[in-house]
């Protein structure tokens, strides 16, 4: 694309080179070559987003075996499967820092390579204390990458973030699947658990292969920008100062409370129902599975939509019905309730396409993406704690289920707040959250990658 005449040149967040038109709305980044570059970034994101949750979902599964044979206590065992939101909460929140400094696209490397790292050390260790660290380790990659991907397809795919972001959830589902139902086979099949739980380090070194040349391009890039250009960087974005970025974070936080809540309690919930531990584990892992073609679907009709309100409302619906359902004949309707829930853990995917469409640019949408995640993981952080101990204390399943739909309230009522198109750039600069006339006006900038 040709810049305009009267046009300032400026580094974006990964290291392309951002042409800025006059007046106030800020510049939306798109790529100029998708067809050699955009392949690539796309393989690389699906290989990333297979590897976000492979060393969490692999970890549960083998957590007792772990337990056992480096004798964590009952504290240290509660500290390793609440490192997962801790890592992602704090971690996360420093990713545009990180874009401000070097290329996205290296930041991504050096996450895959501390991701691999993490893996393969913590199952060489004896030690439950080095198995803490290198655990922080490895999540610390996944906490950067989980900010990076809505950044990524907003710079490498603007007019196509649904059906990009349902591409990579989609395999961030499968992912998440494939590792909880095969770490115990694996386990079992090698004799020892540090294989089911260490075999996932060989996929994230796979992830890190498609990002070095791009990362090579970036930084090339970076250097030749001259100091006009330096000077003329976009302004931050602070979404904290801003009603949407709230809401967001407020959206992001009670879908994912309710995700890990679920991942942590449905199946002791279908156990005290009636079901065998394996009918149980199977009904909890049909949640996931369902979840796939969820996650492919829903990006691309959010991307479509003028308006989020009835997706909002539909996954509300289809969560209230499950969680009732549960409530009253949590047996005899299994399967139903599995796949309402299934339905309404949609969300996730919707929160994250929505991150692309709230915002104007790369630098809008990763400073977006870091405040609503990690705020987001704080709150969810929360989940599986309250319902544990609602649970233990009522010895039953009514009070977590009211937490659980309160809990849904909230995330409904965000939603409605989110749901109407804006950008985070827009009430940033009015100061005071209001949309702005000018929203949804033409882009005024193009971007060519390096």
């Amino acid at each position: 694309m040709t810049p305009p005449t009267s046009s300032t040149d400026a580094p974006g967040a990964d290291g392309t080179t951002l042409t800025v038109a006059p007046g106030p709305a800020p510049a939306v980044a798109a790529p100029t070559r998708p067809a050699a570059g955009g392949v690539l970034v796309l393989l690389g994101m699906l290989l990333v987003a297979l590897n976000l949750r492979m060393a969490v979902t692999s970890l549960g599964a083998l957590l007792d075996e772990i337990r056992n044979g480096l004798g964590l206590s009952g504290t240290m065992a509660g500290l390793v499967t609440t490192l997962p939101t801790i890592a992602f909460a704090g971690l996360g929140a420093l990713t545009p820092w990180l874009v401000r400094r070097w290329p996205a696209a290296r930041v991504l490397v050096l996450a895959m390579l501390a991701l691999t790292a993490g893996q393969l050390l913590r199952v060489i260790t004896d030690s439950a204390a080095v198995f803490v660290l290198t655990s922080a380790l490895a999540l610390s990659g996944i906490a950067i990458a989980n900010i990076l991907l809505p950044m990524l397809v907003k710079q490498y795919f603007p007019h196509r973030t649904g059906l990009v972001t349902g591409a990579y959830t989609m395999s961030l589902t499968l992912g998440t699947t494939v590792a909880a139902a095969s770490a115990v086979p694996v386990a079992h099949a090698f004799g020892s658990w540090r294989a089911g739980l260490g075999v996932w380090a060989g996929l994230a070194a796979v992830a890190v292969l498609p990002w070095v040349p791009l990362a090579l391009r970036a930084q090339a890039t970076r250097r030749t920008a001259s100091p006009a250009a330096v000077a003329a960087a976009p302004a931050r974005v602070r979404p904290a100062r801003t009603r949407l970025g709230w809401a967001m974070a407020v959206y992001f936080g009670a879908q994912s409370l309710s995700g890990y809540a679920i991942m942590g309690w449905l199946a002791q919930l279908f156990r005290d129902a009636g079901y065998a531990p394996e009918a149980a584990g199977l009904l909890l892992a049909g949640v996931t599975a369902l979840g796939v073609p969820v996650a492919l679907l829903m990006p691309a009709l959010a991307g479509r939509l003028g308006t989020l309100r009835p997706l909002v409302l539909s996954l509300t619906a289809f969560s209230t019905a499950a969680y009732l359902g549960l409530a009253v004949a949590p047996h005899g309707l299994a399967l139903l309730w599995v796949l309402l829930l299934a339905l309404g853990q949609g969300a996730f995917p919707l929160i994250l396409t929505t991150i692309g469409l709230r915002a104007r640019t790369a630098e809008g949408t990763v400073a977006l993406s870091a405040f609503a995640q990690s705020t987001g993981y704080l709150i969810a952080a929360l989940g599986p704690l309250l319902v544990g101990i609602l649970y233990e204390t009522t010895g039953g399943w009514t009070a977590p289920i009211g937490f659980l739909l309160a809990a849904l309230g909230v995330q409904t009522a965000a939603g409605l707040v989110i749901a109407r198109p804006r950008y985070i750039e827009d009430e940033q600069l009015t100061g005071d959250g209001q949309e702005e006339a000018g929203v949804g006006s033409p882009a005024t900038a193009c971007s060519t990658v390096g």
